[in-house]
């Protein structure tokens, strides 16, 4: 995705050493996966300032608070609410945890850091395997729009070779330890995981099984571009879109309008406000401000205008060109704002995975659902999973009385399914409430 809305607020020398994916005054030495008594896998991962954050595989989370030395408690998914889990760890060196009255212990994995270069920067790469000598499966994960750290950030860098597959986790170019201009070029970006898949097969050696990418949205742009550029054995696209950057933004107004109660007349007018917006980020603030002004002025006393939102247009509305051409120098990140994805898909002759949440409202899916469905149809090797009640970074949520929504946990059955088409390239099925398309599960 574009992703101002962040801005503005959602894996050379090579050294064996044990996984830390962030270093916090807090909490930084528990930062791990974990194998419960059960057999179940909890993982532990930097969040806000002060907390951190637990994910099991089935999809529950929770934000964890420092009560006292080595002791937390648990609040429900990202909102406030107790949920009643008490979390303690023992000795950062021992690496001990008790979830919820259970103990556990910290998996060790075969994690390799190293640099690697792509065009004109090194990157920063981390290879996590689960240990051992067999063959496994290895994931490259492809950005998306973030500015931080994916090494630090990432939690399917533990949670997929906790499960028998193996992470490949970089710094995109300009952020965390990478070098580097940050770009959201989907050229660049493409060509930098490139790199990054022959780096984590030259560190695997022996090891390599199958191999692919995993891009979570604007990531579903990236890897299928980059399935194109280098073989590989899958791609898994989460919460990505198969439509232009213009278009996110032009679906994202019109649905969130049309939640809003707004009639398909107040949804074109806006629509229209949004496409002189759109004008002005794609020219990266040289040009269209007086078209923008003009329909500003048109439409900025009807009741609806306030309710105009999308990707990005909102951002612009509140200021003057004077604002917008100084403040937009921030916001200049070589986005190819009419890249049409469907004949690179059309390209990708590896097996494709989509995975989409029905509800979201950044990255809309229901046109990419039907894109998706018609490459299907045509029998290109894809399968298409959408999570009803799911939005974007599939996560379900609760609607607050203001109308916001705050996430609850994963969809069921994410994670697993993420995992078995890295295995097999196919699904066993059923993943919690998701709907399927595509080439029959596997029994």
């Amino acid at each position: 995705m574009y992703h101002l809305r962040i801005l503005s607020t959602t894996a050379c020398a090579a050294v064996l050493l044990p996984v830390l994916a962030y270093a916090s005054p807090i909490g930084d030495c528990y930062i791990g996966a974990y194998r419960l008594a059960d057999s179940s896998v909890v993982d532990i991962a930097p969040s806000d300032a002060g907390t951190l954050r637990w994910r099991k595989f089935d999809g529950t989370t929770g934000a964890l608070h420092e009560a006292q030395a080595g002791n937390w408690t648990s609040t429900f998914g990202w909102t406030d609410r107790p949920d009643g889990k008490a979390v303690s760890f023992g000795p950062c060196a021992v690496g001990e945890i008790h979830f919820d009255g259970m103990a556990g212990r910290r998996i060790d994995f075969d994690v390799t850091e190293m640099t690697f270069h792509s065009r004109d920067v090194d990157l920063a790469g981390r290879l996590v395997l689960p240990k051992g000598r067999d063959q496994v499966p290895i994931v490259v994960l492809v950005h998306g729009a973030e500015h931080t750290s994916a090494r630090d950030s990432y939690a399917l860098q533990r949670l997929l070779p906790a499960e028998g597959v193996g992470a490949f986790v970089y710094d995109k170019r300009g952020t965390g330890a990478s070098a580097g201009k940050y770009t959201q070029d989907f050229d660049v970006l493409a060509d930098d995981a490139v790199e990054a898949m022959r780096e984590a097969r030259r560190i695997a050696g022996r090891r390599v099984g199958r191999t692919g990418y995993q891009g979570g949205s604007q990531g579903g742009w990236v890897a299928p571009l980059a399935a194109t550029r280098v073989p590989v054995d899958f791609v898994i696209v989460s919460f990505g879109l198969a439509v232009s950057v213009i278009d996110e933004d032009q679906q994202e107004v019109a649905l969130e309008m049309r939640l809003k109660g707004h009639n398909p007349e107040e949804i074109a007018k806006a629509l229209e406000v949004a496409d002189a917006a759109e004008a002005v980020i794609e020219s990266a603030f040289t040009k269209g401000f007086e078209r923008f002004d003009r329909v500003r002025a048109k439409y900025r006393n009807e009741p609806w205008y306030k309710d105009v939102h999308g990707n990005y247009t909102y951002l612009l509305l509140p200021y003057n060109e004077a604002e917008l051409r100084e403040k937009g120098k921030a916001y200049v990140f070589g986005t190819p704002f009419r890249y049409d994805p469907m004949p690179t898909l059309r390209a990708v002759n590896t097996a494709q995975l989509w995975i989409l949440g029905e509800d979201d409202l950044e990255a809309p899916s229901a046109e990419t659902s039907r894109r998706i469905k018609t490459l299907i149809a045509e029998g290109r090797p894809i399968t298409l999973a959408l999570y009803p009640g799911a939005e974007h970074g599939m996560t379900e949520y609760e609607t607050l009385p203001s109308g916001e929504r705050v996430s609850t946990r994963f969809s069921a059955g994410y994670f697993a399914m993420m995992r078995d088409f890295a295995q097999t390239g196919r699904l066993r099925g059923p993943y919690g409430s998701s709907v399927i398309a595509g080439p029959r599960p596997a029994p």
